[in-house]
């Protein structure tokens, strides 16, 4: 225990006389927790319809009404016919078209951006959908006023803990390696196990400083605080921990150059966002993809995150996620100790 204390000792000093390390702690997460919520935000509004009322009778009228007061379309522009609402969407005067004849809807919308149209004709199918009178009701669940904010930013915790804790003590190590230093180690008594959780613990430590950061300003800028038990967001956040150090040492135990370290964490790093259903769920996945995705720890973490936010969901819910992220630390953690050699 006493030489763990000491290299802990030495691993803290060396953070804290890092130039570099102590900014990017204090300022990623908040830069990440303001500018990401409002930049990866998939609502589209400003959205410009040019309407085609080929029945002009009452129903009709009080649909446009429905549209008009939404707040999602800004302009309304009103042609004649189909082929002159036409010239519109490729003049670029306009996004979409909202076309009723004979007491039918017909909606073309601007594919060019896929995103946009897509959510733009369904939020006009939304709103023919509920124009019957009121007969159709809706009841939105978890997100009542569905709020993007609240979908991104249990997700933008999960990559800040995958960076902070998981490859910085990587980058840490590779550094050491081409600085040398490590040197000392490999010749001096400490065990694989202890050299690895003085690696780790400062991270872990770290990991939880910026965590509860991401919560403060969670709840100071956007008022969203988890809807779960708070000591269950930070138990599940240390299992994560566990999973990402390991991975993390892994990679250092690999790599001989920060260059090295630095692509292969930038090459798993896009992946696993992309397959964690951080901006679009696994659930519209190809077959093949949903396989890979199985692999991906952010995936668990994420839904985690998303109903210990959304849901407050407690641990007995969880167990599938908790199952699968514990099988990774397992496996990670177990690679790391055994793949790291005193040898250089």
């Amino acid at each position: 225990m006493n030489i763990l204390k000491y290299l802990l000792e030495k691993e803290f000093k060396q953070i804290a006389r890092n130039r570099f390390l102590p900014k990017l702690i204090l300022v990623y997460p908040v830069v990440m927790m303001i500018l990401m919520p409002w930049a990866a935000n998939l609502d589209v509004k400003n959205i410009r319809v040019c309407i085609v009322d080929g029945d002009r009778n009452s129903p009709s009228t009080q649909l446009i009404s429905k549209i008009e007061g939404s707040p999602y379309f800004t302009q309304l522009i009103f042609a004649q016919n189909y082929p002159h609402a036409l010239d519109y969407l490729e003049k670029g005067s306009a996004d979409i078209i909202f076309e009723i004849n004979n007491s039918k809807i017909y909606i073309a919308s601007n594919a060019v951006d896929g995103i946009r149209g897509s959510i733009a004709a369904s939020y006009l199918a939304t709103i023919a959908s509920t124009a019957d009178s009121g007969m159709i009701s809706q009841n939105v669940l978890y997100n009542p006023t569905m709020d993007y904010k609240l979908f991104m930013v249990p997700a933008l915790m999960v990559i800040l803990v995958t960076i902070i804790g998981g490859f910085l003590p990587a980058l840490n190590i590779v550094t050491e390696k081409e600085n040398g230093t490590i040197e000392q180690i490999n010749v001096s008594p400490v065990g694989k196990l202890t050299f690895v959780l003085s690696k780790l613990i400062p991270y872990w430590v770290i990991g939880f400083v910026v965590l509860t950061s991401g919560l403060l300003l969670a709840k100071v800028i956007y008022g969203i605080v988890p809807a779960g038990k708070i000591a269950e967001f930070y138990l599940l956040s240390l299992l994560f921990l566990f999973v990402v150090s390991g991975m993390g040492l892994v990679i250092s135990n690999y790599s001989r150059t920060m260059q090295q370290a630095m692509f292969v964490m930038f090459f798993f790093m896009l992946i696993m966002i992309l397959m964690s259903g951080l901006f679009t769920p696994t659930g519209s996945m190809p077959l093949w993809a949903k396989y890979i995705a199985a692999l991906n720890p952010m995936k668990y973490f994420t839904e985690i995150m998303r109903m210990l936010f959304m849901r407050g969901s407690r641990i007995p819910q969880l167990l599938n996620e908790i199952f699968a992220l514990s099988l990774f630390a397992v496996v990670l953690n177990g690679w790391a100790v055994l793949s790291y050699r005193k040898s250089l």
